[in-house]
């Protein structure tokens, strides 16, 4: 149930392993977060969670593999945008050396420190657009029928099933998975809410200069390769709304050309909103919820990294197998639930 990147990843790991799969979703798959997504794999960002990093670093193992079964079902290539990263902060994790101006220069040209201290993290980012077309083509030719616009309004288990409702359906499945993101409260009590993230896209007018993702606590710029760079994220606790301010808009131009002053030559492009699920410590939840369902959301500003990892999790719970990571850190129980399916 959920058709972004982490229901149609775990649709996929699943039906490789034999399984038979049915995916729902609300409106249109890859339609909500997963395609408004930056693309980074930050894997290595120091401003995750402790508690993420197991996690993103097996899925970070998995990319490759993953990328190639996507390209390979669906006859659509998904490039890797960038290789590196370059993050300022007030100091320098001990793990890394800090950039000299000259490295930093060449790096990043034009780039201004503003007191912030910069070091470079091997980090891959994609284009989620690239994937939202490519990745529900795979599943399909995977062998799991995806049903669009097809909002899942109750679940019930009952016996040696699982009961689901949708607005024009009733359907029987031996097992459940929860991965409807931002809306997932609904059927399973979570604390899961929506935190808004406001982006624009710009373009660079002339010779593309910026070739690495600059990052910030408080903004990244994401060049797409080709002269296109994606600038974010508002985080913002406003409900469903989508709607996207010109004020906003302007706070984060101001904030990227203070990191990177040829932005203010760069052509706006477009700019929209997308609504992240979040829990309250930051960590997904991935866990059983009920004797044959589970759940998998919450995964906040990090959706696009840990979808294999996740998916990878998801078959190893639902199958009995080994476990990849420890999962302690992300089960329902750190949260008292109000109502779970």
């Amino acid at each position: 149930m959920g058709g972004g990147i982490i229901g149609l990843s775990a649709a996929l790991e699943l039906a490789a392993a034999g399984l038979q799969v049915t995916l729902f979703d609300r409106g249109r798959a890859m339609g909500e977060a997963s395609s408004a997504a930056a693309g980074m794999l930050a894997a290595g960002d120091p401003d995750n969670a402790v508690g993420l990093r197991a996690l993103a670093d097996l899925s970070r193992r998995l990319y490759p593999g993953f990328l190639a079964d996507v390209e390979r079902l669906s006859g659509e290539r998904v490039p890797i945008r960038t290789t590196w990263a370059i993050q300022g902060g007030p100091e320098v994790p001990e793990s890394s050396s800090e950039l000299g101006a000259g490295e930093l220069e060449a790096a990043a040209p034009g780039v201004t420190t503003g007191g912030l201290h910069f070091f470079s993290l091997e980090e891959k980012s994609l284009d989620p657009r690239d994937l939202a077309r490519a990745l529900p083509k795979a599943v399909r030719a995977s062998g799991v029928t995806l049903i669009e616009d097809a909002e899942v309004t109750a679940v019930v288990e009952r016996g040696s099933g699982v009961e689901i409702e949708t607005r024009s359906e009733r359907w029987t499945a031996e097992r459940l998975i929860h991965a409807s993101g931002a809306w997932a409260a609904k059927l399973t009590g979570l604390p899961v809410v929506p935190r808004k993230g406001q982006m624009v896209l710009v373009e660079e007018i002339g010779v593309p200069r910026l070739k690495v993702v600059l990052r910030t606590p408080e903004i990244y710029l994401v060049p797409r390769g080709d002269g296109r760079i994606v600038i974010g994220a508002t985080v913002e606790d406003a409900g469903f709304d989508k709607q996207v301010s010109e004020a906003a808009i302007g706070r984060l131009l101001d904030q990227a050309a203070a990191v990177w002053p040829p932005v203010r030559e760069a052509r706006r492009v477009e700019s929209w909103a997308g609504l992240r699920p979040g829990s309250p410590d930051e960590l997904p939840v991935i866990d059983a919820c009920g004797e044959r369902c589970w759940v998998a959301t919450g995964h906040f500003r990090n959706g696009i990294l840990l979808a294999p990892g996740t998916a990878r999790l998801l078959r190893e719970m639902i199958l009995g197998e080994t476990l990849s990571v420890d999962v302690a850190g992300f089960r329902c129980g750190r949260f008292a639930l109000s109502a779970v399916s």
